[in-house]
């Protein structure tokens, strides 16, 4: 079993905001997969591919695929995520969280196997409740060019792209949704290779 764990905060006022992109690549891996991702399972919306099947998904190895978008909000998101790893016995390592990066500029990707949270609040929680930093993650950068020093950085997470940014923050969408897949079928390390440029 493997999980893709995108982070975001529930609620119709979040679902264009920077915060949530993590749930748009959830999202986005749904639509290419063609399998609902509405079933309430560790207080998350999930989808569940099993192996071999879905309608345009990655071949992969013998592990089911769940996809998840916690309902908690971002800084309690650990709780989703330990409910996971405890009920179907799935590895940290096999848990790709998939988040926004206020330190990279928009349209950026990195992936990592491990690390520290960098002072996100989300990853801080799942590293916290899966009491290990050994948790690969794809982070996406939401962050402008010429960002005022010293801006209020919930408020500007919490806002909507403009209108400028959204054909960028759609392609990201996209490439991070290709990441994913490349996780499920190469692994952490060749996917690093091919999406962290």
């Amino acid at each position: 079993m493997r999980l893709i764990l995108g982070l975001g905060n529930p609620g119709e006022e979040y679902r264009d905001t920077r915060h949530n992109v993590g749930f748009r690549v959830v999202e986005e891996l749904a639509r290419r997969w063609q399998i609902p991702c509405d079933r309430l399972e560790c207080n998350s919306l999930v989808g569940r591919l099993a192996a071999g099947e879905g309608s345009g998904a990655p071949p992969a190895d013998s592990s089911d695929i769940l996809l998840a978008r916690p309902q908690t909000y971002m800084n309690r998101s650990g709780y989703a995520a330990r409910c996971f790893v405890e009920s179907h016995e799935i590895e940290p390592s096999a848990v790709l969280v998939v988040y926004d990066e206020i330190n990279l500029p928009l349209g950026k990707l990195r992936l990592r196997r491990a690390g520290s949270p960098a002072g996100h609040r989300g990853l801080e929680s799942v590293i916290e409740n899966l009491r290990t930093a050994e948790v690969p993650r794809l982070r996406l950068g939401v962050a402008q060019e010429e960002k005022v020093a010293g801006e209020d950085l919930a408020g500007f997470v919490l806002a909507p792209f403009a209108a400028d940014e959204r054909e960028t923050a759609e392609e990201m969408i996209r490439r991070a949704a290709d990441a994913c897949e490349a996780w499920v079928r190469e692994g952490v390390d060749a996917a690093m290779g091919r999406f962290n440029g």
